[in-house]
């Protein structure tokens, strides 16, 4: 994305035009960033040989899923819902993982029944409804189960998976029991070791205190995992100039990791790859000026992109038109939801705007659509892709008599 004679370009096609044809709100993706993130992550991990399994929860739009799908990536699912996009997107199943904390009964079976690579177990009685669904199909369950290495990721707490007071995972203890108990099973498989600190890391060195924790399950269990799941978590540049996760550190301490422990790796990115592909294209509705704050009013809700609201998550916004006219008043960028937390953006000043300007916010790809909503009774934003310089819509706009 960049500005030519001072009109904004995604992949050398005019935002403004986009907007012409498409309306707002809309999420836009880009193709072209998609591929090359997804062959920056594959060139930094090379020596590891992971299997890369998309994070589906960070965008499960179908057509997406399959251009990933395309590029050799597999898929990190946490319902029947997302294993369901993942199959119909044409990944294969020995490429997906099942993670999560409350898989039902129906699910498992579904997941069995789909031949998937494994089922990453959180708990002990999630275990035995495994067991159970073994006996059931009369078949051996290939399963993981998740570690949760107390480690601080260092991130927003929200986000936070990895430390003894979140829900994810057991602890040493724990793990090395269920291994002990389990590991002459009939019924299920321990092929994996799992384990996710959280999301939004910008720095390799929570994963360096991961990977110690992981190992110490390994040698204290004695115990030869086939694979070794990492979670994902990596983070990305959501402001200019900020600091991002050195994928290449990372990947050093996962080649040392794997020479000693002979273990294949799974990687499960989901925001590094799409975060930056997605835009959100709006529409200033109103500007309402009072004495110390301009509120620009936007016809995108928090019903469209919840993470502002839900994390106080920073979201760049950039007009559609630069021009050098700066006013240095305090600017509110609102939307039209009754919730006082509907604000994407409070900057210090911004470029003289007007009433019908177009803007985009940035850096939505990730954790954008996926959460959004019908609040307030709105529709929300459908979803275009633009691919070899063609824009296709890939998804269905829901009119209201389809949610009244």
């Amino acid at each position: 994305m960049k500005y030519n004679n001072n009109k904004l370009l995604i992949d050398k096609i005019s935002v403004d035009r986009i907007i012409k044809k498409f309306g707002t709100p809309v999420y836009c993706y880009s193709y072209n960033q998609i591929k090359e993130n997804i062959s920056k992550f594959q060139k930094n991990f090379i020596k590891t040989k992971p299997l890369i399994c998309f994070a589906v929860k960070a965008n499960n739009n179908i057509r997406i899923l399959k251009e990933i799908g395309k590029l050799g990536l597999g898929a990190d699912v946490v319902s029947k819902g997302e294993l369901l996009a993942a199959l119909k997107s044409k990944i294969k199943p020995k490429k997906i993982v099942f993670s999560g904390v409350g898989k039902t009964y129906d699910e498992i079976m579904f997941a069995t029944k789909k031949n998937i690579l494994l089922i990453n177990a959180e708990s002990q009685s999630e275990i035995d409804t495994i067991v159970k669904i073994a006996k059931k199909t009369k078949r051996v369950i290939d399963i993981g189960i998740r570690l949760n290495p107390n480690v601080d990721a260092k991130t927003i707490k929200e986000i936070t998976t990895g430390k003894n007071i979140n829900k994810f995972g057991l602890n040493e203890k724990e793990v090395i029991e269920l291994i002990n108990i389990y590991k002459n099973s009939k019924q299920i498989n321990i092929k994996c070791l799992s384990v996710h600190i959280g999301s939004q890391i910008t720095s390799h060195l929570p994963y360096i205190r991961m990977l110690k924790s992981v190992q110490k399950i390994i040698d204290k269990s004695n115990f030869v995992f086939e694979y070794v799941d990492l979670g994902g978590g990596m983070g990305i540049n959501y402001k200019i100039n900020t600091q991002t996760l050195n994928y290449g550190r990372y990947a050093k301490q996962i080649v040392k990791f794997i020479k000693k422990n002979n273990v294949k790796i799974i990687l499960e990115p989901g925001r590094s790859i799409i975060g930056n592909t997605g835009y959100l294209l709006s529409k200033i509705i109103y500007i309402k000026k009072t004495r110390k704050i301009n509120f620009i009013i936007i016809n995108t809700g928090m019903n469209d992109l919840m993470r502002p609201a839900l994390y106080k998550a920073y979201h760049r916004i950039i007009p559609t038109k630069k021009i050098r006219n700066k006013i240095f008043k305090r600017h509110d960028f609102v939307g039209p939801i009754c919730e006082t937390t509907d604000k994407f953006l409070s900057t210090k000043s911004y470029q003289k705007l007007n009433e019908d300007d177009n803007i985009v916010i940035c850096d939505v790809g990730a954790y954008g659509k996926v959460l959004s909503s019908n609040y307030n009774l709105r529709t929300n934003a459908y979803e275009i892709l633009i691919k070899n310089s063609k824009v296709f819509k890939i998804s269905k706009k829901i009119s209201l008599e389809n949610i009244t």
